[in-house]
Protein backbone atom coordinates (compact mmCIF):
# COMPACT_ATOMS: atom_id res chain seq x y z
CA UNK A 1 0.00 0.00 0.00
CA UNK A 2 1.22 3.27 -0.37
CA UNK A 3 2.13 5.40 2.16
CA UNK A 4 -0.15 8.08 3.59
CA UNK A 5 0.18 11.77 3.07
CA UNK A 6 -0.37 13.98 5.95
CA UNK A 7 -1.51 17.48 5.97
CA UNK A 8 0.18 20.31 7.59
CA UNK A 9 -1.32 20.76 11.18
CA UNK A 10 -3.12 24.24 11.71
CA UNK A 11 -1.49 26.51 13.90
CA UNK A 12 -2.79 30.01 15.25
CA UNK A 13 -3.82 31.84 12.84
CA UNK A 14 -3.99 29.02 10.33
CA UNK A 15 -6.78 29.92 6.73
CA UNK A 16 -9.56 27.86 6.53
CA UNK A 17 -11.34 27.54 3.40
CA UNK A 18 -15.24 26.84 3.74
CA UNK A 19 -17.04 25.48 0.75
CA UNK A 20 -20.25 24.02 -0.19
CA UNK A 21 -19.33 21.08 -2.57
CA UNK A 22 -23.07 19.42 -2.04
CA UNK A 23 -26.48 21.34 -0.76
CA UNK A 24 -26.41 25.04 0.48
CA UNK A 25 -27.00 25.97 4.10
CA UNK A 26 -28.76 28.61 5.54
CA UNK A 27 -26.78 31.68 5.82
CA UNK A 28 -26.91 32.41 9.91
CA UNK A 29 -25.80 28.45 10.45
CA UNK A 30 -22.80 29.44 8.66
CA UNK A 31 -21.49 32.64 9.95
CA UNK A 32 -22.26 31.12 13.44
CA UNK A 33 -19.94 28.22 12.20
CA UNK A 34 -17.26 30.50 10.75
CA UNK A 35 -17.60 32.68 14.05
CA UNK A 36 -16.55 29.78 16.16
CA UNK A 37 -13.62 28.82 14.25
CA UNK A 38 -12.46 32.30 14.51
CA UNK A 39 -12.65 32.26 18.21
CA UNK A 40 -10.29 29.16 17.59
CA UNK A 41 -7.73 31.87 16.40
CA UNK A 42 -7.86 30.72 12.82
CA UNK A 43 -8.97 32.25 9.64
CA UNK A 44 -11.64 31.84 7.26
CA UNK A 45 -11.88 32.38 4.07
CA UNK A 46 -15.57 31.63 2.45
CA UNK A 47 -16.06 30.06 -1.26
CA UNK A 48 -19.51 31.32 -1.77
CA UNK A 49 -21.97 31.08 -4.55
CA UNK A 50 -22.71 34.10 -6.31
CA UNK A 51 -25.90 32.44 -7.74
CA UNK A 52 -28.81 31.48 -5.65
CA UNK A 53 -29.25 27.26 -4.94
CA UNK A 54 -29.47 25.33 -8.12
CA UNK A 55 -32.40 23.06 -7.20
CA UNK A 56 -30.83 20.52 -4.30
CA UNK A 57 -26.97 22.03 -5.10
CA UNK A 58 -25.45 25.28 -3.41
CA UNK A 59 -24.42 26.11 -7.13
CA UNK A 60 -24.09 24.89 -10.56
CA UNK A 61 -21.56 21.52 -10.97
CA UNK A 62 -19.10 23.81 -12.76
CA UNK A 63 -18.56 26.02 -9.87
CA UNK A 64 -19.15 23.78 -7.06
CA UNK A 65 -15.80 21.75 -8.66
CA UNK A 66 -14.11 25.31 -9.46
CA UNK A 67 -14.42 25.99 -5.39
CA UNK A 68 -13.46 22.60 -4.05
CA UNK A 69 -10.12 22.63 -6.56
CA UNK A 70 -9.30 26.09 -5.83
CA UNK A 71 -9.85 25.39 -1.66
CA UNK A 72 -7.38 21.92 -1.81
CA UNK A 73 -4.84 23.97 -4.00
CA UNK A 74 -4.64 27.44 -2.87
CA UNK A 75 -1.27 28.30 -1.02
CA UNK A 76 -2.52 30.14 1.68
CA UNK A 77 -5.08 27.56 2.71
CA UNK A 78 -4.11 24.99 5.24
CA UNK A 79 -7.37 23.34 5.75
CA UNK A 80 -10.80 23.09 3.97
CA UNK A 81 -14.35 22.77 5.97
CA UNK A 82 -17.26 21.99 4.25
CA UNK A 83 -20.69 24.36 5.09
CA UNK A 84 -23.05 20.97 4.76
CA UNK A 85 -23.67 17.78 3.54
CA UNK A 86 -26.86 17.18 2.17
CA UNK A 87 -26.45 16.29 -1.99
CA UNK A 88 -24.21 16.83 -4.87
CA UNK A 89 -20.89 15.54 -3.74
CA UNK A 90 -19.98 12.44 -5.82
CA UNK A 91 -20.52 13.96 -9.66
CA UNK A 92 -17.61 17.00 -8.54
CA UNK A 93 -15.19 13.62 -8.59
CA UNK A 94 -15.64 12.96 -12.26
CA UNK A 95 -12.93 15.22 -13.69
CA UNK A 96 -11.10 16.59 -10.62
CA UNK A 97 -7.86 17.05 -11.90
CA UNK A 98 -5.58 15.10 -9.35
CA UNK A 99 -2.47 16.01 -10.45
CA UNK A 100 -2.72 19.40 -9.66
CA UNK A 101 -3.64 18.09 -5.70
CA UNK A 102 0.48 17.73 -4.92
CA UNK A 103 -0.32 18.89 -1.52
CA UNK A 104 -2.19 17.18 1.01
CA UNK A 105 -4.42 19.22 2.88
CA UNK A 106 -6.74 19.04 5.73
CA UNK A 107 -10.31 18.12 4.64
CA UNK A 108 -12.90 17.56 6.96
CA UNK A 109 -16.18 17.11 7.09
CA UNK A 110 -19.20 14.20 7.26
CA UNK A 111 -22.37 13.02 5.01
CA UNK A 112 -22.49 13.62 2.08
CA UNK A 113 -18.61 14.76 1.89
CA UNK A 114 -17.70 10.76 2.81
CA UNK A 115 -17.41 10.87 -1.27
CA UNK A 116 -14.33 13.22 -0.95
CA UNK A 117 -13.28 11.71 1.93
CA UNK A 118 -12.91 8.28 -0.12
CA UNK A 119 -11.69 9.84 -3.89
CA UNK A 120 -8.43 11.39 -1.47
CA UNK A 121 -8.11 8.56 0.01
CA UNK A 122 -8.16 5.81 -2.57
CA UNK A 123 -6.41 8.17 -5.47
CA UNK A 124 -4.33 9.93 -3.73
CA UNK A 125 -3.91 8.50 -0.02
CA UNK A 126 -4.36 11.53 1.31
CA UNK A 127 -5.13 11.69 5.44
CA UNK A 128 -8.76 13.16 5.99
CA UNK A 129 -10.90 13.82 8.77
CA UNK A 130 -14.42 12.71 9.56
CA UNK A 131 -15.63 15.56 11.72
CA UNK A 132 -17.89 18.54 12.02
CA UNK A 133 -19.22 20.43 9.11
CA UNK A 134 -19.21 24.51 9.53
CA UNK A 135 -23.14 24.88 9.81
CA UNK A 136 -23.37 21.28 11.23
CA UNK A 137 -21.54 21.42 14.23
CA UNK A 138 -19.58 24.44 14.66
CA UNK A 139 -22.57 26.84 14.16
CA UNK A 140 -23.44 25.07 17.89
CA UNK A 141 -20.72 25.29 19.48
CA UNK A 142 -18.28 22.95 21.33
CA UNK A 143 -19.82 20.69 23.96
CA UNK A 144 -23.11 21.19 23.05
CA UNK A 145 -25.83 19.36 21.41
CA UNK A 146 -25.76 19.56 17.82
CA UNK A 147 -21.74 20.81 18.56
CA UNK A 148 -18.63 19.05 18.44
CA UNK A 149 -16.22 17.43 20.70
CA UNK A 150 -12.87 20.38 20.81
CA UNK A 151 -10.81 17.76 22.05
CA UNK A 152 -10.55 15.07 19.40
CA UNK A 153 -11.01 18.37 16.55
CA UNK A 154 -8.09 19.89 18.19
CA UNK A 155 -5.75 16.77 18.49
CA UNK A 156 -6.89 15.55 14.94
CA UNK A 157 -5.73 18.93 13.26
CA UNK A 158 -2.96 20.28 15.78
CA UNK A 159 -0.85 17.46 17.14
CA UNK A 160 2.16 16.25 15.44
CA UNK A 161 4.32 14.51 18.35
CA UNK A 162 1.76 11.62 18.76
CA UNK A 163 -1.43 10.30 18.63
CA UNK A 164 -3.79 10.09 21.50
CA UNK A 165 -7.28 8.13 22.58
CA UNK A 166 -10.89 8.95 22.92
CA UNK A 167 -13.82 7.48 24.31
CA UNK A 168 -16.81 6.08 21.92
CA UNK A 169 -19.30 6.96 24.62
CA UNK A 170 -21.23 3.89 22.86
CA UNK A 171 -22.45 0.24 23.67
CA UNK A 172 -20.13 -2.80 23.01
CA UNK A 173 -21.63 -5.56 20.30
CA UNK A 174 -18.23 -7.58 20.41
CA UNK A 175 -15.70 -7.36 22.68
CA UNK A 176 -11.95 -7.56 21.79
CA UNK A 177 -9.34 -5.01 19.87
CA UNK A 178 -8.47 -4.92 16.74
CA UNK A 179 -6.02 -2.33 15.12
CA UNK A 180 -6.05 -1.37 11.19
CA UNK A 181 -6.16 1.48 9.12
CA UNK A 182 -9.16 3.98 10.23
CA UNK A 183 -11.43 4.01 7.08
CA UNK A 184 -15.69 5.07 6.70
CA UNK A 185 -18.26 7.18 7.13
CA UNK A 186 -21.40 7.83 5.67
CA UNK A 187 -22.50 4.21 5.03
CA UNK A 188 -25.01 5.07 2.00
CA UNK A 189 -22.04 6.78 0.17
CA UNK A 190 -19.59 3.88 1.06
CA UNK A 191 -22.09 1.60 -0.66
CA UNK A 192 -22.31 4.16 -3.84
CA UNK A 193 -18.77 4.36 -3.89
CA UNK A 194 -19.22 0.77 -5.11
CA UNK A 195 -18.47 0.38 -8.95
CA UNK A 196 -16.68 3.41 -9.23
CA UNK A 197 -12.87 4.48 -10.09
CA UNK A 198 -12.61 5.16 -6.12
CA UNK A 199 -14.25 2.38 -5.17
CA UNK A 200 -13.26 2.28 -0.95
CA UNK A 201 -10.75 -0.79 -0.55
CA UNK A 202 -11.95 -1.47 3.04
CA UNK A 203 -9.56 -4.54 4.02
CA UNK A 204 -7.77 -4.26 7.34
CA UNK A 205 -9.20 -1.05 8.45
CA UNK A 206 -11.08 -0.29 11.66
CA UNK A 207 -14.47 0.78 9.49
CA UNK A 208 -16.60 3.65 10.74
CA UNK A 209 -19.87 2.69 9.54
CA UNK A 210 -23.16 5.92 10.44
CA UNK A 211 -25.63 7.68 8.80
CA UNK A 212 -29.34 9.22 9.46
CA UNK A 213 -33.09 8.99 8.56
CA UNK A 214 -32.35 5.22 7.82
CA UNK A 215 -35.03 2.35 8.51
CA UNK A 216 -33.93 -0.70 9.65
CA UNK A 217 -34.94 -2.61 7.13
CA UNK A 218 -33.13 -0.30 4.76
CA UNK A 219 -29.60 -0.28 6.88
CA UNK A 220 -30.16 -4.53 6.63
CA UNK A 221 -30.27 -3.53 2.91
CA UNK A 222 -26.88 -1.46 3.17
CA UNK A 223 -25.29 -3.93 5.19
CA UNK A 224 -26.27 -6.68 3.16
CA UNK A 225 -24.75 -5.35 -0.28
CA UNK A 226 -21.63 -4.68 1.61
CA UNK A 227 -21.32 -7.90 2.72
CA UNK A 228 -22.00 -9.39 -0.58
CA UNK A 229 -19.99 -7.02 -2.13
CA UNK A 230 -17.05 -8.02 0.03
CA UNK A 231 -16.49 -4.92 2.22
CA UNK A 232 -16.64 -6.83 5.34
CA UNK A 233 -13.48 -9.03 4.32
CA UNK A 234 -10.42 -8.44 6.08
CA UNK A 235 -11.89 -5.49 8.25
CA UNK A 236 -10.33 -5.80 11.84
CA UNK A 237 -12.96 -4.11 14.09
CA UNK A 238 -16.10 -1.84 13.27
CA UNK A 239 -17.57 1.67 14.80
CA UNK A 240 -21.08 1.99 14.31
CA UNK A 241 -22.87 5.84 14.74
CA UNK A 242 -26.11 6.29 16.64
CA UNK A 243 -28.41 7.01 13.93
CA UNK A 244 -30.63 9.12 14.76
CA UNK A 245 -34.05 9.38 13.17
CA UNK A 246 -34.10 5.96 12.54
CA UNK A 247 -36.79 4.37 14.01
CA UNK A 248 -38.35 1.12 13.22
CA UNK A 249 -41.97 1.68 10.94
CA UNK A 250 -45.34 1.38 12.28
CA UNK A 251 -45.66 -2.22 12.82
CA UNK A 252 -42.37 -3.50 13.31
CA UNK A 253 -40.34 -3.97 16.66
CA UNK A 254 -36.73 -4.35 14.83
CA UNK A 255 -34.33 -1.68 15.72
CA UNK A 256 -31.26 -0.27 13.98
CA UNK A 257 -29.22 -2.00 16.89
CA UNK A 258 -30.77 -5.52 16.27
CA UNK A 259 -30.16 -5.36 12.63
CA UNK A 260 -26.24 -4.38 13.35
CA UNK A 261 -26.11 -7.54 15.57
CA UNK A 262 -27.61 -9.87 12.82
CA UNK A 263 -25.47 -8.91 9.82
CA UNK A 264 -22.39 -7.75 11.49
CA UNK A 265 -22.10 -10.44 14.31
CA UNK A 266 -21.32 -13.17 12.85
CA UNK A 267 -17.77 -11.30 11.71
CA UNK A 268 -16.59 -12.12 14.93
CA UNK A 269 -14.82 -9.21 14.90
CA UNK A 270 -14.64 -6.49 17.15
CA UNK A 271 -17.33 -4.12 17.32
CA UNK A 272 -19.00 -0.81 19.65
CA UNK A 273 -22.52 0.92 18.41
CA UNK A 274 -23.69 4.23 19.37
CA UNK A 275 -20.65 6.26 19.17
CA UNK A 276 -21.11 10.39 18.24
CA UNK A 277 -20.26 10.37 15.21
CA UNK A 278 -21.05 11.84 12.00
CA UNK A 279 -24.98 12.75 11.78
CA UNK A 280 -25.83 12.97 16.12
CA UNK A 281 -27.41 15.09 18.59
CA UNK A 282 -24.15 14.51 20.84
CA UNK A 283 -21.02 16.94 20.55
CA UNK A 284 -19.33 15.00 17.50
CA UNK A 285 -16.40 13.49 17.48
CA UNK A 286 -13.66 14.42 14.95
CA UNK A 287 -12.03 11.02 13.48
CA UNK A 288 -8.68 11.67 11.12
CA UNK A 289 -9.44 8.69 8.06
CA UNK A 290 -6.08 6.83 6.54
CA UNK A 291 -4.24 6.67 9.78
CA UNK A 292 -3.05 3.17 12.01
CA UNK A 293 -5.98 3.11 14.89
CA UNK A 294 -7.04 0.60 17.23
CA UNK A 295 -10.69 -0.13 19.02
CA UNK A 296 -10.66 -0.83 22.43
CA UNK A 297 -14.22 -2.84 22.41
CA UNK A 298 -15.72 -3.15 26.13
CA UNK A 299 -17.84 -0.98 28.24
CA UNK A 300 -18.63 2.18 25.98
CA UNK A 301 -15.54 1.89 24.17
CA UNK A 302 -12.47 3.79 23.15
CA UNK A 303 -10.75 4.53 19.70
CA UNK A 304 -6.68 4.87 19.91
CA UNK A 305 -5.17 6.92 17.22
CA UNK A 306 -1.43 5.45 17.10
CA UNK A 307 -0.07 7.89 15.26
CA UNK A 308 -0.26 12.00 14.70
CA UNK A 309 -2.95 12.48 11.45
CA UNK A 310 -0.63 16.03 10.88
CA UNK A 311 2.49 17.43 10.43
CA UNK A 312 4.72 20.28 11.09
Amino acid sequence: MTKSRKPLALVPGSTIAVISPASAAKEERIERGCETLETLDFRVKRYASKRHPEGYFSAPLAERRKHLQAALTSPGVRAVLCSRGGYGSTEILDGLPTARLKQARIFCGFSDVTSVHIFLWQKLRWVTFYGPLVAGGFDAGPNTTGGFDPDTFMWSMTATDSGWTAPLEGETFTRGKAEGTMLGGCITLIETSIGTPWELDTRDSILLLEDRGVKPYQLDRLLTHLKQAGKFDGVRGIVLGDFPESEPPEGSSVTIADVCRRVLGPLHIPIVYGAPVGHTTRPMLTIPLGVRAKLHASGEGQIEILEPAVRA
